[in-house]
């Protein structure tokens, strides 16, 4: 199947959807993506030899990821075959592979091979060309909305040059749009549109740097503006807000953008910004993200980035569940916000978490050192004998519970792990640490 059999003229059908019949037909036609496609623009200067690398095409939705693709294989003159990782599998792929190899050997033309949603190939079907792309019978474009180094398989991804493809900007989305306003051919310049400046910045907002939402979304506020007008069409606030009914968070709970959100609102957090943790949690709700998953972020938070700076934060953090859980959705946020700016304005220390890791790290390397015998328990005569317990000295026998004496094993002895700060309640525990070393010298 050829692809983009659409971006031809004779293919663009006057009932197409208005995004499909927009699509650039050129590099010159396209907007953003300078970085790549601008004078200077890694994609420019190997156009400008009419060489071509395999690609893999890394962005967000409605970034120009298949339009830049079209836009390659139109450069190059190479015959271009495409099919979506969705609905094809290794027939298909050997059916591509099969025909590259005929048109290189009968005619020396190169063929590129466009696979939308590459992330969708399993490891067999990636295995499938991996040779083919390596040998250079035919060149691979994938498109990707996820992170190629989960997705694609090592081999493949180190065979193809991944370019990474910008969130198209509010400015970008409103040219895309004013150009599919007045474009007669393509567009509505035949029907007499225009749009109120307002409602224009209302779609590249809502659009969230998808041009195919903007797109539509225009389209659908020109048919109801049509419904009701007879004179020449101008698209209002009104409208876009009619056609927009609800705004729809672009959001992955799968993807790379769930990591990111919750990686944003941990790092809030724990930069004690309460403003910007808020907004984060806001965004993860609006777009439907579980809250008790936000929950149990939290209580690792309270433990590993407040600890004993202020101990009653683990306990907040631990009855937000209870709370979320009893009053449910929508109302579960209530909690939640109160939860986060509790966490976000505590005192902070990971003092605790990094005496663990420390310790750790002297197990891993010693191995399982021996318990000391004054140490040991001694339930039975034998254990006596042997010397279990003998010489441990009971701390509550001692004035103030406190006793000179070792629970580490030789090895170790002396090492240090918890150092606490000097922030929230850890402060008392440095003065009550040195307080016990002072006592033990004494004893």
């Amino acid at each position: 199947m050829e692809l983009f059999e659409r971006s031809g003229k004779e293919g663009r059908k006057i009932n197409a959807p208005l995004a499909d019949r927009m699509r650039p037909r050129s590099l010159e036609e396209i907007v953003g993506q300078r970085h790549l496609i601008g004078e200077n623009g890694f994609l420019t200067k190997l156009l400008k030899k009419k060489e071509m690398p395999s690609l893999i095409l890394w962005g967000p939705p409605g970034s120009g990821k298949t339009t830049l693709a079209s836009a390659i294989a139109t450069e190059v003159g190479a015959k271009v075959i495409s099919f979506s990782a969705v609905l094809s599998g290794v027939k298909q792929i050997r059916e591509v592979i099969g025909e590259a190899q005929f048109q290189l050997s009968n005619y020396g033309r190169k063929t590129i091979l466009f696979v939308d949603e590459i992330h969708r190939f399993n490891k067999v079907q990636q295995d499938a060309f991996l040779h083919h792309v390596e040998d250079g019978t035919l060149t691979l474009i994938g498109a990707t909305t996820e992170n190629p180094s989960f997705e694609i398989n090592a081999p493949l991804l180190s065979r193809c040059r991944v370019l990474v493809l910008d969130r198209l900007t509010e400015e970008d989305i409103k040219t895309i749009l004013k150009r599919a306003l007045s474009d007669v051919e393509r567009g509505f310049g035949r029907l007499g549109v225009s749009i109120d400046n307002k409602a224009l910045e209302i779609i590249a907002r809502y659009a969230q740097g998808d041009a195919r939402n903007a797109m539509n979304l225009i389209e659908t506020a020109t048919a109801l503006e049509k419904a009701t007008s007879t004179d020449r069409t101008v698209i209002s606030i009104d409208t876009v807000k009619e056609a927009l009914q609800k705004k729809v968070l672009v959001y992955d709970k799968d993807g790379e953008e769930h990591y990111n959100l919750i990686s944003a609102f941990i790092k809030a957090m724990r930069g004690s910004d309460p403003d910007a943790a808020i907004y984060w949690l806001a965004r993860m709700l609006e777009a439907g993200e579980d809250p008790l998953f936000i929950v149990r972020r939290m209580v690792v938070f309270a433990s590993e980035d407040i600890g004993n700076a202020d101990p009653a934060a683990l306990g907040l953090a631990l009855s937000i569940k209870g709370g979320v859980e009893l009053l449910g959705m929508p109302e579960g946020w209530i909690p939640l916000a109160q939860g986060v700016t509790y966490l976000a304005t505590a005192p902070k220390s990971n003092a605790s978490y990094m005496a663990y890791k420390k310790a750790l790290s002297d197990v891993k390397e010693r191995g399982a050192l021996p318990v000391p015998l004054h140490i040991r328990n001694a339930p039975t005569g034998l254990m006596k004998e042997l010397g279990y317990g003998r010489g441990y000295r009971y701390p509550h026998n001692f004035e103030e519970g406190v006793v000179e004496q070792d629970y580490l094993p030789d090895e170790i002895r002396g090492h240090s792990y918890y150092e606490p700060t000097t922030r929230g309640y850890e402060a008392g525990i440095v003065k009550m640490l040195k307080n016990i070393k002072t006592r033990k010298t004494k004893g």
